[in-house]
């Protein structure tokens, strides 16, 4: 249960670093998105159904973390609520941090791809059968696409694989997958 306790901590922590951090050279200016998320479980069962709506801030890695890193390399920090939607209603909320790459080799005039994956908790106000706890860690992985011209606020559209279990802290540990699509703008 101490896991679930350290990620807020650790959340907090790194959204003061970010903002107070001195960076050697100019940083990245830090951007900040909304999301709607629209998610299908395919594991263990097809049946449950998510609508969230997530805000992101997008990091220069280097002001959060003092190390040398990749230009193309970000830090996300997200939150998102909302409801899974069938068999019936029931609330959602998670928050997550993610190491975000842009795939800039890929890169057209118009189209800036990358890959996102990290972790976090997730609450749900549902369990699946054996799923053991309402609060449960959070990994996910994606590939997204930044929609707009340099200079321009982008759209974003993304695919996310979704896990969530509580990682054996309970006797009954039984997992939930979902894929999840992401449609948002970056500000």
């Amino acid at each position: 249960m101490k896991q679930f306790l350290l990620m807020p901590a650790v959340l907090i922590l790194t959204l003061f670093i970010a903002g107070r951090a001195p960076a050697a050279e100019a940083p990245v200016p830090t951007r900040y998105g909304l999301a709607a998320v629209a998610g299908q479980s395919y594991s263990p069962t097809n049946d449950r159904e998510f609508l969230l709506l997530s805000a992101a801030a997008l990091f220069d890695y280097e002001r959060v973390w003092p190390h040398r890193a990749p230009e193309a390399l970000r830090f996300k920090v997200e939150g998102a609520a909302g409801l899974s939607t069938a068999p019936r209603s029931r609330g959602v909320v998670s928050g997550n941090i993610f190491a975000f790459y842009y795939l800039d080799g890929l890169r057209t005039a118009t189209l800036r791809p990358y890959a996102e994956a990290g972790i976090g908790l997730i609450y749900t106000d549902f369990q699946e059968k054996d799923q053991g706890l309402r609060l449960n860690f959070n990994p996910q992985a994606g590939f997204g696409v930044e929609i707009g011209a340099d200079g321009a606020s982008p759209w974003l559209v993304a695919l996310r694989l979704h896990h969530l279990s509580n990682g054996e802290l309970h006797r009954d540990n039984r997992g939930m997958n979902s894929l999840m699509v992401q449609i948002g703008k970056f500000f």
